[in-house]
């Protein structure tokens, strides 16, 4: 009965828009928007706002334009150029003037008449883009990795339980076809007792740019933009998408792609709950010039889970995700999909009575799971402990030694200094976790 009374409720807000606080701009649908193919009544549509519209903020918010539920009202970006892109893209598909920009995540979070936020901002921006939003009441949908920070990662999801709101993790390989057959294939027993795993990620880049300091053009606000981070000396190298190189605002090509490979072995391992309890850190290479970027180009982490499986996250292996059992193999990549026994790999073979959590779309599920209120495919836990293996590994690599770890209380064993370190969290006035907390 709440489950149902929070839908209705959720529904409501569309015609509640008129009583909203001054932040809340009138919603005007006009019949253009509804599509030839009929429409939602607004009273059952989803209003959505998109923070950060670059590239991948765009891609994102065309998928939900898609949607003949889901009506996009707003765009947030502390680029001009990207904000009025974004507002374009929105008011090209409606055929209107109608979308609201905003320079101010906050803004766009109080505003009443919304449903839910996508969030495809910076990796250091994710956690209190989300946080916000959380705690207005919103639905989040957010690009992964979910945070910069892993004392981040465990706030938005606690955050996100509390305030009990739908949240889906952008690790979108969940949503396809070939990644959950290969999950399946795994938990039915079909390679037998599961042993190792390889997970496979890009190389980072041996020799970036030196990076040259300049002055932040006029349409960008750099000190918003650089938020809870260091405000390092403005290098445009260093701005939209290069950004992951730099370990202030980004994790490199580890936590960059981790979400994606990392979250698939998890779910064919039976970790999406969990994770390992031992982790250690081998042949981290870092650039030799570190002024622009400083992630590292060579890594390689070591896992061992209780279970006694173990595990290798590393650029060296064979891009994709591998499970390697007693009696065969299974490997998955976009596009790829390989097997010990040829007769696996066929659509229409007979996995077994186990079935992976089924998914048509990533961003239809999120939008049916706002609906149902039933949990996404890649819940906000679920894509915080699949990057936890990276955090980890950061700070192993750091100290030079094992991690010990315990992935029930999310707590490292007899190491306080590496504890500490990996409960560090970028806090520059005013943008700590504290502040939302």
């Amino acid at each position: 009965m709440e489950k149902q009374k929070s839908n209705q409720i959720s529904r409501r807000r569309f015609t509640q828009a008129a009583a909203a606080s001054a932040l809340a701009a009138p919603i005007v649908i006009p019949s253009s928007a509804l599509g030839k193919d009929g429409a939602e009544a607004p009273s059952n549509r989803i209003v959505l706002g998109s923070i950060g519209v670059g590239g991948m903020g765009r891609g994102n918010t065309g998928a939900f334009l898609g949607m003949k539920e889901v009506q996009v009202v707003a765009v947030c970006d502390v680029d001009a150029n990207n904000r009025k892109r974004g507002a374009d893209q929105v008011n090209k598909r409606y055929k209107n003037k109608d979308c609201k920009q905003y320079n101010d995540f906050r803004e766009l979070t109080a505003r009443k008449d919304i449903d839910a936020v996508l969030v495809a901002t910076p990796d250091h921006w994710h956690a209190l883009n989300t946080i916000y939003a959380l705690k207005n009441g919103k639905d989040v949908y957010c690009q992964k990795p979910i945070t910069h920070t892993f004392a981040e990662g465990q706030a938005v999801y606690k955050t996100a339980a509390k305030y009990k709101r739908v949240f889906q993790v952008g690790s979108q390989q969940r949503s396809s076809f070939n990644f959950r057959h290969g999950v399946e294939l795994v938990i039915n027993g079909h390679i037998g007792k599961l042993k190792h795993v390889e997970v496979g990620l890009p190389r980072g880049n041996k020799n970036p740019p030196a990076g040259k300091v300049e002055n932040p053009p006029a349409h960008l606000d750099y000190n918003f933009w650089c938020g809870p981070s260091k405000k390092l000396p403005y290098m445009s190298q260093r701005l939209h998408f290069h950004w992951r190189w730099n370990l202030n605002y980004g994790g490199g090509q580890l936590m960059d792609w981790i979400g994606h490979h990392n979250d698939i072995a998890h779910w064919g391992m039976g970790m999406d709950d969990s994770g390992p309890v031992e982790v250690e850190a081998k042949e981290f290479n870092y650039p030799k010039v570190t002024s622009c970027h400083d992630a590292p180009y060579d890594y390689m982490i070591h896992c061992k889970y209780a279970n006694g499986v173990t595990s290798t996250i590393s650029n060296r292996n064979r891009m994709g995700t591998k499970w390697i059992g007693e009696d065969g193999w299974v490997f998955v990549d976009r596009g790829k999909f390989h097997a010990s026994e040829k007769e696996w790999t066929k659509s229409k073979f007979n996995r077994g009575p186990k079935k992976a959590y089924y998914s048509r779309e990533h961003h239809r599920n999120f939008i049916d799971s706002i609906k149902s209120r039933k949990p996404c495919i890649c819940t906000a836990e679920i894509g915080h402990r699949s990057i936890t293996p990276g955090h980890l590994g950061y700070v192993s690599s750091a100290l030079g030694r094992k991690i010990k770890w315990d992935p029930k209380n999310e707590k490292i064993i007899g190491d306080h200094e590496a504890y500490k370190h990996l409960m560090s969290q970028p806090a520059r006035k005013p943008w700590s976790l504290s502040s939302v907390a």
